[in-house]
C-alpha cells in the first residue's frame, strides 16, 4: 500500500513540475539576465564586490566590463581567505560547504556550495527525475532499492565549514521519503578502497530488487561486470525490475554497447550534467541527444567560442547570443560566490526552443600537437560512427599524439582497450582516420599534406584503463581517464598495458 501511495504520489509531483517548468524555459533569456543583477546586488557589500564595484553594475555589459572571466588560480586567494573562517569575501556568508575536487595543475580544489547554492543541486537531480516520470508516465521505480555510486559520505569540517566530495554531500540531503529504499549502507558508503567498496555494494544489492542505480559510465560497467562474473546472468536477469538508469559526468554513447551488453534487457537512461560547481542540465527528450540547461537555478551562464577561448579580449555570450552547433567555454557566476569562472568545460547547443546542450569536451583536454585542435566531442563521434560500420565493443579510449616516432611521420596514437575486437582491424582503423578527418578539416589537411600520417591503435590489454586509474590513485568516485591529451603523459604511463 505504501508502495502504491509514494507511485501515484510521484506522479501527481512530477507533472506539476513540468508544467511549472514550462514557464522557465520560455523566459530563459530574459530571466538569465535578472538572475545576474540579482547576484551582483546581494552581493554588493562582499570584499569581490566592492574590489569590482558591484554598486555600479546596472546590466551584463556593465558585469564583463568589470568582472574579468577567470580560474580557479584567479579566485583562489579568496577562497583561501574563506577556508580560514572568514565572511563577506565572495559572497554574503561562509559556504555552507566546500566540495573538495582534485585539480591537475592547482591540486586540490576547494568549490563554495552556499546554503542558496546547496538545494538546487538536490532539485537537479529532483527535476531530472520528475521529467522522466512525467514523460514516461510511470514511477514505478520509487517501489524498489536505488543505489548512487558515489564517494564516501565522510565529512571534515574547517572553521564551520564542512568539507567534502560533491557526491558525499549529496548523500546526506536525500529526501527522507527515499531514504529506506536507498542502497549501500552508510558502512560500505564509507569504504575508501573503491574496489573493495564494489565488493561489498555487490554483496549489498546482489539480491535485492533494484530498481534505479547512478553513477558515471566506468564505475556503472565496473560493478555490472563484477555482479555477472559473480552471478553469471546479466544485470536484467538479477535484477528484471531494473528500470532506470541515471548517468552523468562523461558522454554516454561511448560506453553505450557495453552497457547494453551487460544489462542484457531494456532500461531507460536519463543523462545529467552535474558538477561541484552546480547542477547544469539533464536529459528531457528521450528520443534524442541534448540536455535542457537550467538556467534558473541560481547559475547565470557567459559562453565564449572555444577557437577565442584564451584570446584577450575575447567576446562573451549570453544566452540569447549563442549560435547553434559552435563549440563554447562554458563560464559561470554563482550564487556561491564563483564571479566569471572558467569551469573548464565545453558545450555546443543543438536546440534553442528550449536551450538544450551537449557536453562536447574539456578546454584542458584537446588535442594539437600539429594545429589540428581536435576536441572529445570529435573523436567521440568518430569512434561511434566507426562502430557502426565496423561493430566492435570498447571498454575505453585515449588518443595522444606521437611528435617523433622513429624515421616516420608522427601521428595521432588511440590507446584501445576492447572487449569485443572489430573483424578487421585494419579496416576498423581506416574508418576511424576517416571519421575523425570528416569531423575535423585540420586533421584532414594535415593527413593529405603528408604532415601526418593516419592514427595508429595500440591495443590494451582487460582492465587496463582501471590498472592506470589505480595506479594513480584515482580509481572510482568521479574520476575519469581523459579521453584525449595533447601530450603523451598519460599516453607513457599507458604504455605498460599494451598488447
Amino acid at each position: 500500500m505504501l508502495n502504491f501511495i509514494k507511485k501515484n504520489a510521484a506522479l501527481v509531483w512530477a507533472k506539476k513540475h513540468v508544467q511549472k517548468a514550462d514557464e522557465f524555459k520560455k523566459n530563459a533569456e530574459k530571466n538569465q539576465e535578472d538572475l545576474l543583477l540579482s547576484l551582483v546586488d546581494t552581493a554588493k557589500k562582499t570584499l569581490f564586490g566592492r574590489e569590482h564595484d558591484f554598486e555600479s553594475i546596472k546590466s551584463v555589459k556593465d558585469f564583463q566590463d568589470r568582472v574579468p572571466v577567470g580560474d580557479y588560480e584567479v579566485l583562489k586567494p579568496y577562497i583561501e581567505r574563506v577556508k580560514k573562517g572568514q565572511a563577506n569575501i565572495l559572497w554574503t556568508e561562509t559556504p555552507e560547504y566546500f566540495a573538495k575536487t582534485s585539480g591537475t595543475t592547482s591540486g586540490a580544489k576547494y568549490i563554495p556550495i552556499s546554503k542558496e547554492g546547496m538545494p538546487f543541486q538536490i532539485k537537479g537531480a529532483q527535476s531530472a527525475l520528475f521529467h522522466y516520470i512525467a514523460k514516461k508516465n510511470n514511477a514505478d521505480f520509487v517501489k524498489g532499492k536505488m543505489i548512487f555510486l558515489q564517494g564516501s559520505p565522510e565529512l571534515t569540517e574547517n572553521f564551520g565549514i564542512k568539507v567534502g566530495r560533491l557526491s558525499g554531500i549529496v548523500a546526506h540531503h536525500i529526501p527522507n521519503y527515499l531514504q529506506k529504499n536507498r542502497l549501500p549502507s552508510l558502512k560500505t558508503n564509507m569504504i575508501e578502497d573503491w574496489e573493495a567498496k564494489v565488493d561489498k555494494i555487490v554483496e549489498e544489492t546482489e539480491k535485492e530488487n533494484m530498481t534505479l542505480i547512478s553513477g558515471i559510465p566506468p564505475w556503472l560497467i565496473m560493478y555490472f561486470e563484477k555482479l555477472t562474473g559473480k552471478k553469471g546472468q546479466k544485470i536484467k536477469q538479477i535484477f528484471p525490475n531494473l528500470q532506470l538508469i541515471v548517468t552523468g559526468g562523461v558522454n554516454y554513447e561511448p560506453y553505450r554497447d557495453k552497457m547494453e551488453e551487460l544489462l542484457g534487457g531494456k532500461v531507460d537512461i536519463v543523462q545529467t550534467f552535474p558538477a561541484s560547481e552546480g547542477f547544469f542540465a539533464f536529459q528531457d527528450d528521450y528520443t534524442q541527444e541534448g540536455l535542457l540547461l537550467l538556467t534558473h537555478h541560481g547559475i547565470f551562464y557567459e559562453f565564449i567560442s572555444l577557437e577565442d577561448y584564451g584570446k584577450p579580449g575575447a567576446r562573451r555570450l549570453t544566452l540569447k547570443e549563442v549560435e547553434l552547433n559552435k563549440d563554447y567555454a562554458l563560464i559561470l557566476t554563482t550564487n556561491s560566490g564563483l564571479w566569471a569562472y572558467s569551469i573548464g568545460d565545453v558545450v555546443r547547443f543543438i536546440d534553442k526552443n528550449p536551450h538544450r546542450i551537449l557536453v562536447s569536451g574539456r578546454t584542458k583536454h584537446f588535442t594539437s600537437a600539429f594545429g589540428e585542435h581536435v576536441i572529445a566531442y570529435e573523436v567521440e563521434e568518430a569512434m561511434k560512427a566507426t562502430l557502426k560500420q565496423h561493430p566492435a565493443q570498447i571498454t575505453e579510449f585515449h588518443l595522444a599524439p606521437q611528435v617523433n616516432p622513429h624515421e616516420e611521420l608522427p601521428y595521432h596514437e588511440w590507446f584501445i582497450e576492447f572487449e569485443k575486437e572489430p573483424e578487421h582491424l585494419d579496416l576498423f582503423k581506416a574508418e576511424l582516420d576517416r571519421q575523425l578527418r570528416k569531423k575535423n578539416t585540420y586533421y584532414d589537411d594535415l593527413i593529405s599534406g603528408h604532415i601526418l600520417q593516419p592514427l595508429h591503435i595500440s591495443k590494451m590489454s582487460k582492465n587496463a584503463f582501471n590498472e592506470y586509474a589505480k595506479s594513480q590513485g584515482k580509481l572510482g568516485g568521479q574520476n575519469k581517464t581523459p579521453r584525449l591529451a595533447n601530450d603523451r603523459k598519460i599516453a607513457d604511463l599507458l604504455e605498460i598495458y599494451k598488447l
